[in-house]
């Protein structure tokens, strides 16, 4: 695999999504959780989305349960919980796992390809944040604390390419 589009995740109702249907747009690649203290970054993911997706960008959201059980949540709640609370509209996937074993290879393939502090390939917490390039392949990875207006740079200096 050498590009984010070669995966096919299941989107949140449980059907495959081929990510190359994305090809040539800049995507935001998030784990997230309802539950967790940076939960609110999703009213900046949808911001962010709203504001860049005429010129390309694509905000692509994965819950994940592994951290804090932060996650506990049916694809239906998760689904109810992001509309209403945060007036999600971008694109939310099936619950996966990260970390371990069990963890999706897209995010083996994104934590291989940008790795974080020292080196460590695992996920540190919910809303990690991965930019891609138009190529699919991986720009950089963000800290959950990173505030997705803080990306605002990267992402306009990536639909200039």
């Amino acid at each position: 695999m050498t590009t984010v589009y070669d995966f096919s995740p299941a989107a949140l109702a449980g059907t495959p999504v081929d990510l190359s249907a994305f090809r040539g747009k800049v995507l935001l690649i998030v784990n997230t959780a309802s539950e967790c203290g940076f939960t609110p970054q999703y009213k900046g993911l949808e911001e962010m989305y709203r504001q860049y997706r005429q010129r390309g960008l694509e905000v692509l959201g994965f819950p994940c349960n592994q951290f804090g059980r932060q996650e506990p949540g049916t694809a239906d709640e998760i689904g109810a919980f992001c509309e209403k609370n945060f007036g999600v509209t971008f694109p939310l996937f099936a619950k996966i796992e990260v970390n371990g074993d069990g963890a999706d290879p897209l995010y083996k393939f994104l934590k291989k390809a940008a790795p974080g502090l020292a080196g460590t390939e695992s996920i540190k917490w919910n809303f990690t944040k991965f930019l891609v390039k138009k190529d699919g392949t991986v720009y950089k990875r963000y800290a959950p604390q990173t505030a997705p207006k803080d990306l605002a740079a990267d992402i306009e200096k990536l639909l200039a390419e």
